[in-house]
């Protein structure tokens, strides 16, 4: 074939198809490990939604979530790398950061502590429960009992060890137990056959976050615009999970074959009501929302309470540079 302008052209065609579909090929997805806090239940729902419906591919991530459980330290396997991201609370990482540790907050899943105290029915407020046999847990000694002794006069008297039965209290009626908004009062109704008043410590003005998104800082440092876009897509998923659970119910009884339907079901319900997620900041800011305003108040509480040093740094805990760019209303 004589060198035309045509034959110069067909033949730089296979070369030009080429780069084509190099230039149109996807880029690879960013790998994020996400470690749960507990066997998968509707309070990790949105996360769970996110997976089913494809949001965090969508957003360039291939996501696995690895589930927690009670012999599972989240916030150790996230420093030794085992996680990119995890779930965790205010509290516990304010103390990894007293003690040196380079963990950082990034969002928050509730906008307030799922935490409840549970009565038989008669008392009207959190205050009416001073006096009255409280079932309650050791771990409450450096989180919330704290702060009930202080603003309503509660004592240790009152106190009697909580083994995650709530048989006890069913049997005491002058008596409320500790538990999570989805799950304790849900085994009294099943259980004790009646519908049992619940406190929600967080409407009380308990002021933790609860269920955070935690990474380390070199972590954060290295692959920023991935947890942000995780964060961006989670929260896409939360919304749609409050609106049509399913999908994301699906996979968490598939992870989890221990939960059931009624449960999952009861759970969702509890969310919505109280607005944990989509309540508080979040109606206006956006999903998984934080501010430095509400992270003070937990500091200025724990160290009131002399459960954290006041040398630390308020700020060092979490950073608000994520979230301030994640604006998914509900």
């Amino acid at each position: 074939m004589k060198n035309t302008p045509m034959a110069s052209l067909l033949a730089a065609l296979p070369l030009v198809l080429a780069f084509q579909a190099h230039a149109q090929a996807p880029a690879p997805a960013d790998k994020l490990v996400f470690g749960s806090n507990w066997y998968a239940q509707a309070e990790h729902g949105g996360f769970y939604q996110a997976l089913a419906e494809g949001t965090y591919k969508k957003h360039g991530l291939d996501v696995t979530i690895k589930m927690g459980g009670p012999q599972i330290n989240v916030l150790q396997l996230l420093l030794a790398g085992q996680y990119d991201v995890a779930m965790g609370d205010d509290l516990q990482t304010y103390k990894a950061v007293e003690q040196g540790l380079p963990l950082v907050t990034v969002a928050t899943t509730f906008q307030q502590s799922p935490t409840v105290l549970v009565s038989h029915p008669g008392p009207k407020t959190l205050g009416d429960l001073k006096g009255k046999t409280l079932y309650i847990g050791q771990a409450s000694e450096t989180t919330y009992w704290p702060w009930l002794k202080t603003k309503y006069g509660f004592t240790d008297a009152q106190k009697k060890p909580y083994t995650f039965s709530v048989q006890p209290f069913l049997v005491d009626k002058n008596s409320a137990v500790q538990g999570y908004l989805a799950s304790e009062p849900y085994t009294i109704e099943t259980q004790g056959g009646f519908k049992p008043t619940v406190f929600l410590l967080g409407t009380y003005g308990y002021p933790p976050y609860a269920q955070t998104i935690v990474a380390t800082k070199s972590g954060l440092d290295a692959k920023k615009d991935a947890i942000r876009r995780f964060v961006e897509a989670s929260a896409e998923g939360w919304k749609s999970y409050l609106k049509n659970p399913a999908p994301g119910n699906a996979l968490i009884l598939k992870d989890n074959p221990q939960m059931t339907k009624a449960l999952l079901d009861y759970g969702v319900k509890a969310l919505r009501d109280a607005r944990l997620v989509d309540g508080g900041d979040a109606r206006t800011q956006g999903l998984l929302t934080m501010t430095d305003a509400r992270w003070k108040k937990t500091y200025e509480f724990m160290v009131r309470e002399k459960l954290l040093s006041p040398k630390v740094d308020y700020r060092s805990a979490f950073t608000t540079d994520i979230v301030d760019q994640v604006h998914v209303l509900p």
